[in-house]
């Protein structure tokens, strides 16, 4: 079943903040009032997750920018991802913060948990301030993520909450023509 235009989980958990140097408590409540990206990604001290991470936060400036904060997820322990941080290069340029999920229940309650495998799949949420799920992707495990698109998404959904009736066709840019869809428009497109 589709998660997109519904309310994101409860949750509560902790987790590794970079930019504060230390263990933080997280709930879905932080993420009331402003976009929020969730990246869920299968595991600290792997090969694509951490090219995924440092893509992101090279996006971070700009996100913040717009008002959104970023999140990344794992099945890890926050201690595991402050020992990531402190070990890898990579990692170690983070400033968002690194939420834990060790007994893998939110993974689970935003449906992206591999049962199998107990790790979370690939996933990036973008989330309105009103805790609604606006943009969904998930990767398999071999294909990485491509943060720039998630600032286009991110410009495209504000832009379309504060235009009620325009929505933004495909590449769509902040200076770019919106559609207003009706009657006039059906295959004319």
């Amino acid at each position: 079943m589709s998660q997109i235009g519904k309310k994101i989980p409860e949750f509560k958990t902790m987790g590794y903040a970079p930019s504060k140097e230390e263990f933080v408590e997280v709930s879905n409540k932080d993420f009331e009032g402003k976009w929020t990206v969730l990246m869920f990604y299968p595991a600290d001290f792997t090969f694509v997750c951490p090219t995924e991470l440092e893509d992101m936060q090279e996006q971070y400036g700009k996100l913040k920018e717009l008002g959104a904060e970023v999140y990344s997820m794992s099945t890890d322990t926050h201690f595991v991802h402050k020992a990531w941080h402190d070990h890898s290069e990579a990692i170690s340029k983070l400033e968002f913060t690194m939420l834990a999920d060790p007994h893998k229940s939110i993974a689970r309650d935003f449906d992206v948990l591999d049962e199998e495998a107990g790790l979370a799949q690939r996933a990036t949420f973008i989330i309105d301030p009103d805790g609604v799920i606006q943009t969904l992707e998930i990767n398999a495990d071999g294909i990485g993520r491509d943060a720039s698109q998630v600032y286009d998404k991110i410009r495209a959904g504000q832009f379309v909450r504060n235009n009620p009736g325009q929505v933004c066709p495909a590449k769509w840019k902040q200076s770019g023509e919106t559609l207003t869809p009706g009657l006039d428009l059906v295959g004319k497109i």
